[in-house]
């Protein structure tokens, strides 16, 4: 996965990879809802405050996670926990 098109696309991208890989039902639920807020914000059309807003949603949906159940689908989580933070702190002048 590449981040050239950008940190937005880059977290749905990484989200929406684990949707095929077998992770606890748990672990499915908070990465579905995880997905869904980073569709909302990777389409566009949403302003930096809600970007900023969900992107801090989704890190604390993806903190929930101690484990899949796939280590695949493992880096995907922790790749996606690191561009929500960088999302999120962009309110803090990153």
């Amino acid at each position: 996965m590449s981040d050239d098109s950008g940190p937005l696309a880059a977290l749905h991208d990484r989200l929406a990879a684990t949707e095929e890989l077998p992770v606890e039902r748990e672990a499915g639920w908070r990465l579905g809802e995880a997905q869904a807020l980073a569709a909302e914000i990777a389409d566009g059309g949403v302003d930096d405050a809600t970007v900023v807003r969900r992107a801090d949603e989704i890190r604390t949906l993806l903190a929930a996670v101690d484990g899949t159940g796939d280590p695949e689908a493992d880096d995907h989580v922790a790749a996606a926990r690191e561009l929500a933070s960088r999302i999120a702190d962009r309110a803090d002048g990153g």
